[in-house]
């Protein structure tokens, strides 16, 4: 499925409405250059699970969490440089701890992800359009 948001509150609000379905264990991966929507696709994400707290990109952190009645785990891959490093901070802990996780940069560790990723391709085309691509494995 191919989405097209013409500005950050639409991108936000689609992932809300992905955020809205998902349950404990869901794993979202998301990829695509700086500025691509990321971030604010996240913030959207945590709305539709219910969590209503300043959502911000780990880039230096890796990881950030937020309590809900399914918690958000929000990373960023952006300074993983191999999957064995994902698996030394304790990846596989989080994807059994009833949380969804959200991933940006997940082009850096392709073979990390369970079999029901939900991945997402992301493009700035131009201005505040971006580009979404959503499938599943």
């Amino acid at each position: 499925m191919v989405i097209l948001t013409k500005s950050e509150s639409e991108t936000i609000f689609e992932g809300e409405k992905l955020g809205l379905t998902l349950s404990p264990g869901a794993v979202v991966a998301m990829d695509g250059g700086l500025g691509a929507g990321k971030t604010a696709f996240t913030r959207g994400l945590a709305l539709g699970l219910g969590i209503e707290a300043n959502i911000s990109s780990p880039t230096f952190t890796i990881v950030n969490e937020y309590a809900g009645k399914i918690p958000l785990f929000h990373f960023d891959m952006y300074r993983i440089d191999s999957e064995d490093e994902l698996y030394d901070i304790g990846w596989d802990d989080y994807l059994v701890r009833g949380g969804v996780c959200a991933v940006e940069w997940s082009g850096k560790i392709p073979g990390a992800f369970p079999k029901e990723t939900i991945f997402i391709k992301m493009d700035n085309t131009g201005g505040d359009t971006r580009r979404l691509e959503i499938s599943k494995c």
